[in-house]
């Protein structure tokens, strides 16, 4: 609910209408208008366009603070700042502390579901890279499926359609790039 008001909160300081918005970032205004209410689960993907097309720092919107480091960073293990998507979703920023980043570095953890449900497809500008460090988990890019376990990894074209779930009963963790 949190990232739904900052949604929210840029697009009234900016003064755009929800139109606006949507054409810009590539989704239909009934979809921003369910981020926006939080009634919709918000995809990273989706904040990472809005923030490059409003020049906005990618932290601000999922954490609510703008970054402040812009030579080096420093991440304590299991000090990066969370934030949750979903029940079944959570991200740890490892570097919301650096301004002007390239990358967003993130430990992602997803709760099972016994490989059950669609996988959800997002699009985004950029390259990604996945590197799992517990867990097995199926992703899709493209139409290509492939399983991914421990110490495997994954780069790709983030502007192909691609999704991933988990595989089995328990969670999944990796980090996951985003560029």
């Amino acid at each position: 609910m949190q990232i739904a008001s900052r949604l929210r909160g840029l697009r009234d300081s900016l003064d755009l209408s929800v139109d606006d918005v949507a054409a810009q970032c590539g989704v239909e205004a009934a979809t921003l208008s369910e981020y926006e209410s939080g009634s919709r689960d918000i995809p990273v993907s989706f904040l990472h366009r809005l923030a490059s097309a409003y020049g906005v720092e990618l932290t601000a919107l999922l954490f609510g603070e703008e970054p402040r480091m812009s030579t080096y960073y420093v991440t304590r293990d299991g000090r990066g700042v969370k934030a949750e998507r979903s029940k079944a979703y959570s991200y740890q920023d490892l570097a919301s502390g650096f301004s002007h980043r390239v990358v967003a570095p993130f430990i992602v953890t997803v709760e099972p579901n016994n490989g059950q449900g669609d996988i959800h497809l997002n699009t985004h500008d950029g390259q990604e890279f996945n590197y799992v460090l517990e867990g097995e988990m199926e992703i899709k890019v493209g139409q290509k499926l492939t399983t991914l376990r421990k110490g495997d990894s994954i780069m790709f074209d983030a502007r192909l359609p691609h999704g991933m779930r988990t595989v089995g009963d328990s969670p999944v963790k990796f980090l996951a790039i985003i560029s």
